[in-house]
């Protein structure tokens, strides 16, 4: 296999930074580890209520942005939103959040928008895809046009959808191409079956999103290892090459020319002085180094 030796510097990839003190403060933070892509909140996940962004809030972040050396920067939406919910309530208010949520990366210049399918609360699972289907035809009447979403897919914990591609796939063909896309999490896709550890599982994992998504759907990667065994659908990431993915199954991912332009981006705590951090992303440049040709 022909091997080609890079620095590195060309990737897009970093991990879900701090926001306290600021949206702006995010690009230090992200420059600090020595990150080319951040991810951030744009408000308290926990929380259903956020205070609207001010026009000096909005002015300071897009001015460190313009200073900053980080390339790429998405959002991810509060874990309280529930587009599937066959509570009429709950589901209210995960609409008129989800879309605060938007209209805040349209202020802030951010086009990529990160959430999670929702979960179908005893529903069962097609019920579930029609209510999260509902919800996003209700949100795209409102939602700004230059913020995309990108429905991540999870490791099917609980009533949680969107733990094979099929869902994925069935969710965007009800909906507008252009509007969506994939953000792919490693843990996840590892936790719900796919296994992404050794040479065959990983082709064959890639090869069912081409299949049922299209490549061209995948628009950003979450780079975390999984603490739990292959298809125990239960969420628990861990650093980078220490848990059940392992150095291998991320260096696959690594050397695939196919995706070595996409942002990619890790979610494990940082550590003490951004030690698990750097310790993370000087790894996974190692592992890309030596890029192969597929």
């Amino acid at each position: 296999m022909e091997k080609i030796e890079s620095s590195g510097q060309d990737l897009l990839l970093g991990a879900h930074v701090s926001i306290a003190g600021g949206v702006e403060k995010a690009f230090a933070r992200g420059e600090a580890i020595g990150a080319t892509a951040i991810q951030i909140f744009t408000r308290n996940a926990s929380r259903w209520q956020a205070k609207p962004l001010s026009a000096a809030t909005i002015r300071a972040f897009r001015a460190a942005r313009s200073e900053s050396s980080i390339k790429y920067v998405a959002s991810h939406d509060s874990y309280l939103i529930n587009l599937a919910s066959p509570d009429p309530e709950l589901r209210r208010k995960s609409i008129l959040t989800f879309l605060d949520e938007l209209q805040r990366c349209s202020q802030l210049g951010i086009c990529d928008l990160v959430m999670h399918p929702g979960a179908h609360m005893g529903q069962g699972r097609d019920a579930g895809l029609r209510t999260l289907v509902e919800s996003f035809r209700s949100i795209l009447a409102e939602a700004p046009e230059n913020v995309r979403i990108l429905v991540e897919n999870t490791a099917g914990q609980g009533s949680c959808l969107g733990a094979q591609f099929a869902d994925l796939a069935e969710i965007f063909s009800h909906l507008p191409q252009g509007n969506f896309a994939v953000c792919l999490d490693s843990c996840h896709a590892f936790a719900a079956g796919y296994d992404l550890a050794t040479q065959e599982g990983y082709a064959a994992s890639i090869a069912e999103i081409e299949r049922l998504l299209g490549l061209e759907s995948l628009a950003l990667f979450h780079l975390n290892d999984s603490k739990k065994p292959l298809g125990a659908r239960v969420d628990r990431h861990e650093h980078v090459g220490q848990g059940e993915i392992g150095r291998d199954g991320f260096a696959l991912l690594m050397t695939d020319r196919r995706f070595r332009t996409l942002p990619k981006i890790i979610e494990t705590p940082g550590g003490e002085d951004n030690c698990h951090d750097l310790e993370n992303l000087a790894l996974l440049r190692k592992l890309a180094a030596a890029t192969d040709t597929r």
